[in-house]
């Protein structure tokens, strides 16, 4: 700690080295920030004795909790324990902070308390989880800010009518949708640039529509039905969309964010976090927030340890599983639920608690997964007491948790679960031990959720030792495809879940053999699907239509690392990112395997097609559109043939333009060569001639000693 000198030992030191104070301007003396020297200010003192003085707050740090059980001193205890338990959770009560009255003739309690939180933000965040909280069936709680009562209390007892205000409409933000091209965007990101550009495949070239430099800290995001665009940065995320390009909509301030993900129907945006613990032995401490996405506020968070989130899902950062909350239901964004050890955790969103305040109990369970359009959860629970206990999947109806449907399932070594996107069928990918335990087989269980009782078929592949590769479900069909086999080049079945004949049986298709392909792309509209060989295969792409069971067209998109249908289902993007360092860039395909053009891009790190929202035609308008397609099209058709002149017109006029450059290019250096012809003639002593054919040709011989061999000469000298 440094010495403290007071002024008049100061005088004395400079007294003692011959220096004059009164020349020294001491106002000008900068010193280093946070430093004194140990030379206390005239105030200092009274700083120090002085209490720090405390912020004026009001009464907008306390809330009042109505509708409590009204209960006697015996219980008393009980209650304010019940009641402190759920409010600590969200912010720090003060000291004394937690006060039930008390009738003074009945003893009893009034039926509400008052609960004092350190900060207004606190107290606010409360007010909004937990006004109304089902403590039961007879008890929710009504919770107000404290300084709610005055502003009521200020309302005057005559009414009078509220101001009109003119309507102001807001900004469409699915005008995108309304382009008269009917184009499809796409956003891509390479180096310190990020871009939207319209999908032109007329022009054979995508058009421009925004971009911004260092417009995000890690990565872009759509929001599932394309209204938003959200950029990641260390103090939170942002989300950007607007009638005439990109604005800012709102921030959601997460520090050191990591990952986001919106909820099926956009309302929400969940934000996760992970902090460096202090102590090395500890685990990471992860943060989650989620946001409402129009107002920017918080619903819920969560805190903990990323022990409690590495249960099942895809490993991501900091080994917790991603995403950690799944949503379900559909597109209301009524449920969202976790895995944990023995637990499904699900949420309602009408309170953001737990539903019926707890979690669905299931010993063992390793994996669940949401019904894409109904409150229904798949679960699995492997084997348990060394094969004793089989494993299981099972069908829970929510909020009812009542079991649907249960199977069991015998010598199980993993499994996986694939839901068709309309929620007609779950397949079920079933690894099992042979009987010497020593290798497995794969077959396949194939749930109809849709039909009575829920019926089950077992699906095995002619050679059930064939590894499975891929599993894909057909969009809006009931197809699927399984690219199976352990050689270099694997075979690809088709498989369908309704035939002419019968309806309730699954049957094959065709198997195509030998093919170049480790991964399955279905077009969103169904129908046709794209054999991607990634990895080892360098790119190899068959566009194969499965109505008529025949390959349209083949192609290659060497090094490519990412394959992605636009919503529509009538293009398709091949990309490189910056996985490899050469080749960087994407093209576009057409949905029948015509390459329409390409785009080079250094250091490119992602191309994300826009999705758009579900269509509002209902399906007998559209299988109507598809039978009368060819009067429709006749538009399109001259439309297509007017664009194809545009460009052919332009093709015309970009090659004039460069025979006219090229014919200027000529006559400009023919000029110049003429004038510099007295220049030649005077290096060529007079000869006139530039032709070619007048000139004299002459051999010269000339010789030249290469070498001498030093071996020979020593020999020579040698012998003499």
């Amino acid at each position: 700690m440094a010495l403290a000198i007071s002024m008049e030992g100061i005088e004395a030191r400079a007294r003692e080295l011959g220096v004059d104070l009164s020349a020294v301007d001491l106002d000008s003396i900068a010193l280093p920030a946070g430093e004194d020297f140990g030379i206390l200010s005239d105030d200092e003192e009274v700083l120090h004795s002085e209490d720090p003085p405390e912020l004026e707050m009001g009464l907008s740090n306390i809330i009042v909790v109505d509708n409590l059980p009204v209960v006697p001193p015996e219980k008393f205890d009980k209650l304010e324990n019940v009641i402190r338990k759920i409010y600590s959770q969200i912010g720090v009560i003060k000291e004394n902070g937690l006060w039930m009255p008390v009738n003074p003739e009945t003893k009893k309690t009034y039926g509400y308390c008052f609960i004092e939180y350190n900060t207004p933000q606190e107290a606010e965040l409360a007010r909004e989880k937990t006004n109304g909280y089902k403590l039961d069936k007879s008890h929710i709680f009504a919770v107000n800010l404290l300084d709610d009562f005055e502003k009521y209390m200020k309302v005057p007892d005559t009414w009078t009518p509220a101001e009109i205000k003119p309507y102001t409409a807001g900004e469409n933000l699915l005008k995108w949708l309304t382009d008269e091209k009917a184009r499809d965007q796409f956003v891509i990101r390479a180096g310190t640039l990020t871009e939207v550009y319209w999908n032109d495949a007329r022009k054979l070239a995508p058009e421009l529509v925004f971009q911004k430099q260092y417009w995000t800290d890690s990565f872009i995001q759509w929001s599932p039905l394309g209204t938003y665009l959200a950029t990641v940065h260390r103090q939170g995320s942002q989300v950007w969309g607007g009638e005439n390009g990109f604005e800012r909509l709102m921030r959601f301030a997460h520090p050191m964010l990591k990952m986001i993900d919106f909820s099926p129907g956009e309302r929400y945006l969940v934000t996760y976090s992970s902090h460096e613990p202090s102590n090395p032995r500890d685990t990471h401490r992860v943060v989650l927030n989620i946001f409402d996405v129009r107002t920017g506020k918080v619903m819920r968070d969560f805190k903990g340890s990323a022990d409690d989130y590495t249960t099942g899902g895809n490993i991501g950062v900091s080994g917790v599983s991603w995403p950690i909350f799944r949503w379900g239901g559909g597109k209301d964004d009524k449920y969202f639920a976790r895995l944990g050890k023995n637990i499904i955790s699900v949420y309602e969103t009408n309170t953001f608690s737990l539903l019926d305040k707890k979690s669905l109990k299931v010993e063992n369970v390793v994996d669940f997964s949401w019904s894409p359009t109904d409150p229904i959860i798949s679960l699995f629970v492997p084997e348990m007491g060394g094969g004793n206990q089989p494993a299981r999947v099972s069908l829970v109806q929510i909020p009812g948790k009542e079991e649907l449907r249960q199977k069991n399932l015998f010598s199980v070594s993993d499994c996986k679960m694939y839901w068709q996107n309309s929620g007609e069928y779950l397949a079920v990918q079933v690894d099992r031990y042979t009987k010497t335990k020593k290798s497995t087989y794969t077959g396949f269980e194939l749930f109809r959720i849709k039909e009575r009782d829920i019926p089950i078929e077992v699906l095995e592949l002619e050679n059930k030792n064939d590894k499975i590769i891929a599993f894909a479900w057909e969009p809006k069909g009931h197809r699927f495809a399984i690219i199976h086999g352990d050689g270099p080049r694997p075979d690809v079945s088709f498989y369908t879940m309704r035939t002419a004949n019968n309806t309730n049986r699954v049957s094959k298709l065709t198997t195509l053999k030998a093919k170049q392909a480790n991964a399955l792309y279905w077009s969103p509209a169904g129908r046709f699907v794209v054999l991607a060989g990634l990895k080892g295969f360098n790119g190899q792409l068959e566009f194969y239509n499965v109505d008529e069971l025949e390959t349209m067209a083949t192609g290659e998109h060497f090094m490519a690392t990412d394959i992605m249908w636009d919503p529509t289902g009538r293009y398709l993007a091949t990309a490189v990112t910056s996985v490899h360092e050469m080749e960087n860039g994407f093209q576009i395909w057409s949905f029948n395997g015509k390459h329409l053009y390409k785009v080079s891009k250094d250091h490119f790190y992602q191309f994300i097609w826009r999705p758009r929202p579900p269509s509002l035609l209902t399906p007998e308008k559209e299988e109507e559109i598809s039978r009368n397609l060819k009067k429709y099209s006749k538009k399109y058709e001259q439309e297509d043939q007017d664009a194809y002149n545009q460009l052919s017109e332009q093709d015309r006029k970009r090659r004039t333009q460069l025979q006219e450059e090229w014919d200027s290019w000529v006559a400009k250096w023919k000029q110049m060569h003429e004038e510099e012809r007295s220049y030649r003639m005077e290096l060529r002593d007079g000869e006139a001639s530039d032709e070619e054919e007048e000139y004299e040709a002459k051999e010269v011989e000339v010789e030249e000693v290469v070498d001498v061999c030093q071996e020979v000469l020593a020999f020579d000298l040698d012998q003499e």
